[in-house]
């Protein structure tokens, strides 16, 4: 049965769908050559697009040019603006979450947990009262990680942030590794990417959590909204105004722990109960995230292999800086 399921998703990805029930209504577009490896983020207040690549926070200004923002954010991932106007920033080489205000100064959000330092903060969404989410998985070394829990295990969570410093732990082991994370508008809902992808057999998935009134997650809850097998996982994702999500996942050519067979590299559009409606080929490994913008909110911008690219879609997008209903 998972044979057949996985040929019958290689058939849909490679069979091109009617005009009528096409999602994108253009072909994806190179927008930059370099600089765009995660976390892109849509500003509307100033036009700008804001993405991420080692250090460096950068910024796509009207008419194409690339600009650094900042350059200081060691092991820039996630990136998001808030609906005040600011850039929040997981900065996974420095183990620390950060918010640039208004006037360019830096606000550290969240640096330790019950006294230790995170893992790598990788992901983050905003709630309707404006409470940050954010994942703290481990790729890599684990020689350096802190945070354990009662039985002396680590953890690889998800963590609430309440107010610079405030922070509160919403799920220790309910998922293998989380990358990205999302926010439903109705804010009863908490999306999570779980990928494993250097394990044989890791979680490669997309859950579904429910998200309770006051910001905690009822870890029963959790439902599967799509599974990638042994392909390369989800990472990030975003959602559309019908409550689509547009998820970065697959490779072109495999890797050690992940096939290329069925799942290619690009970007999935799931519905809400996750059936495949549409996929996004992107030419060049890893395809990471995505973020919709321009004036319409109609434009998906993703990030893929250091490479920034573009393709326009008939639904407006949500972003971080809209106010959640």
């Amino acid at each position: 049965m998972r044979n057949l399921a996985l040929l019958a998703i290689a058939s849909f990805l490679t069979m091109p769908l009617p005009a009528a029930e096409r999602i994108t209504t253009s072909a994806p577009k190179l927008v930059a050559e370099s600089g765009a490896r995660e976390g892109p983020s849509w500003d509307p207040f100033t036009g700008t697009l804001y993405f991420v690549s080692g250090n460096n926070v950068n910024k796509l200004k009207p008419g194409g040019k690339v600009e650094h923002f900042r350059t200081d954010a060691p092991g820039a991932n996630g990136s998001m603006v808030d609906p005040e106007g600011r850039v929040v920033v997981c900065e996974a080489g420095g183990r620390r979450v950060t918010r640039t205000e208004k006037d360019g100064s830096l606000t550290v959000l969240a640096e330790t947990f019950e006294g230790h330092k995170f893992n790598s903060p990788n992901d983050l969404s905003v709630d309707a009262k404006g409470r940050i989410y954010f994942t703290d998985p481990r790729y890599g070394g684990r020689d350096t990680m802190e945070i354990r829990d009662s039985g002396g295990q680590l953890v690889e969570g998800v963590y609430r942030i309440d107010a610079p410093g405030k922070v509160s732990r919403i799920l220790t082991h309910e998922v293998e590794r989380p990358n990205g994370i999302l926010v439903s508008p109705d804010g009863r809902h908490l999306y999570i990417a779980d990928n494993m992808n250097n394990k044989d057999g890791g979680a490669r998935k997309l859950y579904r959590f429910d998200l309770n009134p006051d910001g905690t997650v009822s870890p029963n809850s959790r439902k599967l909204i799509f599974d990638w097998k042994n392909a390369r996982g989800p990472d990030g994702f975003k959602m559309d105004r019908a409550g689509r999500l547009y998820v970065a996942a697959g490779l072109n050519k495999p890797s050690r722990f992940e096939t290329a067979d069925e799942l290619k590299g690009g970007v999935y559009v799931i519905s809400a109960d996750g059936k495949l409606l549409e996929f996004i080929p992107l030419p060049k490994d890893e395809s990471t995230n995505c973020a919709f913008g321009d004036k319409d909110l109609k434009t998906l911008y993703m990030t893929a292999g250091d490479q920034l690219w573009s393709v326009r879609v008939k639904t407006p997008g949500r972003i971080s800086a809209q106010k959640l209903n």
